[in-house]
């Protein structure tokens, strides 16, 4: 599976954090696209280029993380084809996969423990789509797009 993952300035210890999680998966490669230091960056910038590899299929899925991880994740769910869920508990991140087929996952670099994101992203890369009753759902929710 192919990840790439994104923060602004907000979240770069975050981003660091969960990419030692992402480690620990076999066969995940993972794409870092920034930002890298702590000089301020516009997270809309940061959310488009994540999107981008999701929704061109270059990656699996992606992982957006800002300050509180409200604006990025607004930002990445401007782009078409993407799911971004802005979780802040392992159950959260778990539904989100389970029942909306999240493709991107954002959080908040000044809002969450390590710990805590840590468990996130273990339940969002190990939880499934259920499909079912839930595919008719995200059908309807990605149809919004369209209108």
């Amino acid at each position: 599976m192919k990840i790439t993952i994104g923060s602004d300035h907000g979240a770069v210890d975050l981003k660091e954090v969960v990419k030692k999680v992402l480690a620990e998966f076999d066969g995940v490669e993972v794409k870092d696209v920034g930002t890298f230091g702590t000089n301020a960056v516009d997270y809309p910038d940061i959310a488009e280029k994540v999107c981008a590899d999701v929704v061109s299929g270059a990656a699996d899925r992606g992982i957006v993380l800002c300050g509180t991880g409200i604006g990025i994740s607004i930002a990445a769910n401007k782009i078409h084809g993407i799911r971004c869920a802005l979780c802040h508990d392992e159950y959260s991140a778990q539904m989100s996969r389970e029942h909306n087929d999240s493709n991107v996952l954002a959080m908040g670099g000044r809002v969450i423990g390590f710990g805590v994101a840590s468990k996130i992203v273990r339940a969002w890369m190990t939880t499934d789509f259920a499909g079912g009753r839930h595919e008719r759902r995200v059908n309807k929710i990605m149809a919004l797009e369209n209108k």
